[in-house]
């Protein structure tokens, strides 16, 4: 059971807005592209078996936790009033390697190097309010966890293309990725909430190619679930540890692709 929050509210209509945006940026770079060229670009080189590129990325991050049982029948955390994850942003850069399929079918692989940050907020109860020091109305203290994680990434994904107008066309994305953190399950048994090193995710995307004179450029968003229970209760804070089940990750992330 979660408990409402204003944040999370705003975070659904941010989330539209940010997406609502980006198309509407395509939509209108596309447009420019192909008034700037008007003759048909050979750049990107599609009709190669095998490009090459690069790509910088920004994401923002989220866990997705789920409540024990225990979270409210045990006496023992009945001073938790909730355990809220907080989207946190952080960026990855990496290189890319197109393999041609078919004019609208590719394989790509993008290995790259990420650097995560997850935030949680534990709220708890005070049984003797200060008005001085929480807030009136809700009578609670928050206290930030913060994980930090850099991970090599290796995403394979098949990318379907309309077919091209001129110098752009509308592409999706479909695959996984699996990402392993650099640092050592030892150093990472220090941080609030214990978590694994490792993850598979499902991924789906959607973007744009624009052919430019020398260049394609291929800005992209794409979401990512995890697949792993990355959750160690035995590595969590025992002051709240009983109260959490899963965690699993979730992001949210723009790519600027480069050929």
């Amino acid at each position: 059971m979660q408990t409402t929050d204003i944040r999370y509210q705003l975070n659904l209509y941010w989330r539209k807005i940010i997406v609502f945006n980006f198309l509407l940026i395509l939509s209108i770079g596309s447009v420019t592209a192909q008034a700037r060229f008007k003759e048909i670009s050979q750049s990107g080189q599609d009709d190669k078996l095998i490009s090459y590129g690069f790509f910088l990325a920004s994401h923002t991050n989220y866990w997705r936790l789920k409540y024990t049982d225990a979270f409210i029948t045990d006496p023992a955390l009945a001073n938790i009033q909730s355990i809220m994850p907080i989207y946190t942003p952080g960026f990855s850069l990496g290189f890319l390697a197109t393999f041609r399929l078919h004019d609208q079918l590719n394989l790509i692989l993008t290995p790259k190097v990420g650097f995560y940050e997850f935030r949680t907020d534990i709220n708890t109860f005070v049984s003797n309010p200060d008005a001085n020091t929480i807030d009136e109305n809700n009578f609670f203290t928050t206290r930030t966890t913060i994980n930090e994680a850099t991970m090599v990434e290796f995403p394979l994904h098949f990318k379907y293309k309309a077919q091209r107008f001129n110098n752009s066309r509308m592409f999706f994305t479909a695959g996984g990725s699996a990402m392993f953190r650099t640092k050592d399950q030892e150093e990472a048994d220090i941080e609030g909430i214990g978590t694994l090193g490792r993850d598979f995710t499902v991924d789906l995307g959607i973007g744009f190619d624009m052919y430019f004179k020398y260049f394609k450029f291929s800005p992209e968003v794409r979401f990512s679930h995890g697949l792993l229970d990355m959750y160690r209760p035995e590595a969590t804070d025992p002051a709240f540890r009983d109260a959490i089940q899963s965690i699993r990750r979730k992001s949210i992330t723009v790519y600027l692709n480069f050929q």
